[in-house]
């Protein structure tokens, strides 16, 4: 990557980045037919966080270092929720929590307090795997996603800074 100098081409790769990263979930949902668990949904709302922060940088002050501090800080948290997950995925069956109603039904049903708790701790429905993308399960592919997210933010502040 010799040629990505610049503050503003790391942005653009990292708003690239979670874009993409936010299709791919789309095209597993409405193509594939996978609901997305809870924590699924806090990794999307994390993506989308981190995207857009990086967005405002671009169009503010792309060598402004808070911007990329803030979309870093999104994909570590949003990483969290990706080893909380994968963690739950390495639950034997006994171990597992039980499965919640989906996610439509507690949007519309349960208290705010309810839907945040298990939205954050993840449901028996978040320790299903699928291996829809050879190699790792869609946690595990998350938490990728959520590294190169991270490198590209830690770049784009190192290159504003000079």
């Amino acid at each position: 990557m010799q040629n990505m100098q610049k503050p503003e081409q790391w942005g653009a790769l990292v708003c690239l980045g979670a874009g993409g990263i936010l299709c791919v979930g789309l095209v597993v949902e409405f193509a594939l037919g996978l609901a997305p668990c809870p924590l699924c949904m806090m990794q999307r709302i994390w993506f989308a966080l981190a995207g857009i922060v990086t967005m405002i940088g671009l169009t503010h002050n792309p060598r402004w270092g808070i911007y990329p501090l803030l979309s870093a800080l999104c994909a570590v948290i949003g990483g969290g929720f990706a080893i909380r997950q994968l963690w739950l995925q390495s639950l034997p069956p006994d171990q597992v929590p039980s499965c919640g109603p989906d996610l439509a039904y507690m949007i519309d049903a349960f208290p705010l307090a309810d839907l945040l708790t298990a939205m954050t701790s993840g449901t028996g429905d978040c320790a299903a795997v699928y291996d829809v993308i050879p190699l790792m399960s869609i946690a595990g592919w998350a938490l990728l996603g959520f590294i190169i997210i991270f490198a590209g933010s830690v770049m784009q502040l190192r290159l504003g800074l000079r």
